[in-house]
């Protein structure tokens, strides 16, 4: 390591070796691709084995058939190849395009942040064949491809940023697209028949004094604006979003996690997804009333604020 750092005199190795095994790609209508491959298999018991030490594993773009002929691979094959494995976390794609743009006609809108699996899958399957690396197709049939395997999360981040895997990993924002596979978790916008289920999420913060008590009259009249997270046909998270369309702001209200699963990161996944509410409606800020939670929501980007900011209801 760098002299006067943190990694001053660490030792880290790093490995490489024969750990892919690859098949041809074969004559595909009419082409001989000769030796371009695909991976086959990927042999995760040995690398396990070298990280589990503290090596860092370098994985090449070439893979070996089992009668000893070499293939040239694609790295975005090799890395998907390797997570589902691995079995990984995280599958990170360090790329030249900034993300998935929210408006799928226009690429300078505002990158979609978050994609639940089922829906990138949808909008996989309206892109236009992937014939580059700039394609929005190109990288999300990769994170496709792992999220269906078993990674929880990929993710296409921009090279052109400086700290763009730092920012992804330890901001609450984070930087470029995520496609995260939600399996029996759901995050969508309320109906009509998740009223009881949100009004026992928050009846016991209603009794201790951290929520405003709402009758269930008002939550069924204002049920468009609730956003859950429901688990196995259980509601165990919510807000609401109450627009101010004249002051281009909103309010956010009601924001609930279960005691059962608070930590897990559920809060800000909810408030990642009332911001996404608050810009497609044309807002500019969004704003919460509280007395007990002001520094959760300070670390999350909020500042505190007088009263004459606020909006006049």
């Amino acid at each position: 390591g760098l002299p006067n750092t943190p990694m001053a005199n660490a030792t880290v190795r790093v490995v490489s070796g024969n750990f892919l095994t690859a098949r041809p790609v074969g004559i595909v209508d009419g082409v001989d691709f000769m030796h371009s491959g695909v991976v086959r298999r990927v042999d995760a018991t040995a690398m396990r084995k070298l990280i589990d030490i503290g090596a860092l594993v370098l994985l090449s773009p070439f893979g070996f058939s089992p009668t000893g002929e070499a293939f040239n691979l694609t790295m975005e094959d090799v890395a998907t190849a390797t997570a589902v494995a691995l079995q990984a976390d995280k599958l990170l794609f360090i790329t030249e395009t900034p993300g998935i743009a929210e408006d799928r006609n226009n690429p300078d809108s505002a990158i979609d942040t978050e994609l639940a699996l089922a829906d990138a899958k949808r909008l996989l399957a309206t892109l236009p064949a992937a014939g580059g690396p700039t394609d929005p197709a190109f990288y999300l049939q990769h994170c496709v491809k792992a999220c269906e395997a078993g990674v929880e999360r990929s993710h296409i981040l921009p090279f052109a940023v400086d700290g763009a895997i730092l920012q992804e990993i330890f901001t609450h924002d984070g930087i470029g697209t995520m496609v995260v596979d939600e399996k029996l978790e759901t995050l969508h916008e309320a109906t009509a028949d998740d009223v009881g289920g949100i009004l026992q999420l928050i009846e016991p913060f209603e009794r201790d004094g951290t929520l405003v008590r709402r009758e269930r009259t008002e939550i069924e009249r204002d049920i468009a604006n609730y956003t859950v997270i429901e688990h196995d046909g259980v509601i165990f998270g919510c807000a609401a979003l109450y627009p101010y369309p004249e002051a281009r702001t909103g309010e956010m209200a009601a924001l609930t996690v279960s005691p059962q699963v608070q930590g897990q990161g559920d809060g800000e996944r909810i408030l990642k997804r009332v911001e996404q509410r608050a810009r497609a409606q044309g807002m500019e800020s969004i704003f919460v009333l509280t007395t007990r939670t002001m520094h959760w929501f300070i670390k999350r980007g909020f500042v505190q604020v007088d009263p004459e900011w606020l909006p006049a209801a």
